[in-house]
């Protein structure tokens, strides 16, 4: 018998640390070649590190939520032979999973990746911690997916069971003071690090100003009727995506990033643009890339694209890196007003606000308008407040009159 060193490989160019997700083996058990260990996740990725051997897990660097060197001692595995067995860097699988949406950088989601093993059921890394973290052992819950895999839908038809709910989400006792601890680990830690980080570094600036959309919300409506097919079904968002393009033509520094270390300011030509979405598996960026060429239909189309492909967990690394400027919106949760915390390294963050119906003077007349407020951030270190209202005041009139949007 000989010991078998993994080691902590090189999980992505200019990465020194990874954080254990989750583990798949635990000491004693009997790991085949090439079955999945451990999941791992860097700011750039998480991704589902293999075995390189067969053998009996003798030792494991630490727990769910560690954070670990790369070259360091991951996993300490006995293997069967009367040679030395030298120690290595594990080569990472070559699919890359559920994605930490980082501030400077978003990350990529990937296909679910098929087990080795026969008795572990199938599933990708952020199924399984959604699984865990909702309390349903995925020995008991049927795979739709490709080769039995069990999905993000499938934890959501569990979730519908009524047979199920009540095991899920036990009563608490009226009166009670337990205490529930969630250790925050994973996409969560990331996304906590990220906005702390954002907050910590950058002053910002918000300012909030109302829109009428009505024009442009009727416009909507009558595209929306006169639409051939393969054309997609118009949200408000292709609209505002045009806008903000547009903007940007005589605001070109709200569509920069900006290197504090270096204190460089990198304005874009091209406007790429992040779309900040909430998912099952927290905040996402999908990017629209050169959102500059496309119109309001090519612009539904692309978002449209990038959900579903979030959604399913087959979102590439391209469509989730790069964004110059971002736009996030809460739908109809939107709320009157809110303070959006800056897409780092980017300067400017356009928040969108909840649609209402509200009386508004038009001249002498009072009307019944849509109205909706624009909440958008600003880097205050790069963008002086005039140039910020400046900014959202060429949004706003592109809304209001929405046959700029097409000029």
């Amino acid at each position: 018998m000989t010991e078998f060193t993994v080691r902590l490989p090189d999980v992505g160019e200019g990465v020194a640390e990874a954080e254990i997700v989750e583990w798949h083996i635990a000491v004693g058990d009997t790991v085949d070649e090439d079955a999945v260990m451990v999941d791992v996740m860097s700011d750039k990725a998480t991704i589902e590190l293999p075995s390189p051997v067969t053998g009996t897990v003798r030792w494991v660097a630490g727990d769910a939520g560690d954070v670990i060197a790369v070259g360091s001692d991951l996993v300490v595995i006995d293997v069967d032979g009367g040679t030395d067995v030298a120690a290595g860097d594990v080569e990472p699988a070559p699919a890359i999973t559920d994605s930490p949406v980082s501030q400077s950088e978003a990350v990529p989601v990937a296909a679910d990746r098929a087990m080795t093993s026969d008795t572990r059921p199938t599933a990708a890394p952020a199924v399984r911690a959604r699984a865990h973290d909702l309390g349903i052992e995925l020995a008991s819950v049927t795979g739709t997916g490709p080769d039995g895999r069990i999905t993000h839908r499938d934890l959501d038809a569990v979730l519908r069971s009524d047979a199920r709910r009540p095991s899920l989400r036990p009563a608490t006792p009226a009166g009670s003071d337990g205490i529930d601890e969630v250790k925050v680990t994973g996409l969560r830690r990331n996304i906590a690090e990220r906005m702390q980080a954002s907050k910590r570094r950058i002053p910002h600036f918000t300012y909030v100003e109302e829109v009428d959309v009505t024009e442009v919300e009727r416009l909507r409506h009558e595209l929306n009727v006169a639409r051939t097919d393969g054309q997609p079904k118009l949200s408000l968002l292709p609209f505002l995506m045009r806008a903000v393009v547009l903007a940007v033509r005589t605001h070109p520094d709200m569509n920069a990033r900006f290197d504090d270390d270096e204190l460089m300011i990198r304005r874009h030509r091209s406007v790429h643009l992040g779309i900040a979405v909430q998912t099952d598996r927290g905040l996402m960026v999908p990017v629209v890339h050169h959102a500059d060429t496309l119109d309001v239909w090519a612009s539904a189309g692309e978002v449209a694209r990038l959900a579903e492909e979030a959604r399913t967990a087959k979102i590439s690394l391209d469509d989730l890196t790069g964004s110059t400027v971002t736009i996030t919106s809460l739908g109809a949760l939107g709320g009157v007003v809110s303070t959006p915390v800056i897409n780092s390294p980017e300067v400017a963050i356009v928040g969108v606000n909840k649609i209402v119906d509200r009386p508004v003077y038009v001249g002498d007349e009072l009307v019944r308008r849509q109205m909706l407020n624009l909440s958008s951030s600003f880097d205050h270190r790069v963008i002086d407040g005039a140039d910020a209202a400046a900014f959202v005041q060429t949004v706003r009139q592109k809304l209001e009159t929405p046959a700029l949007l097409f000029i």
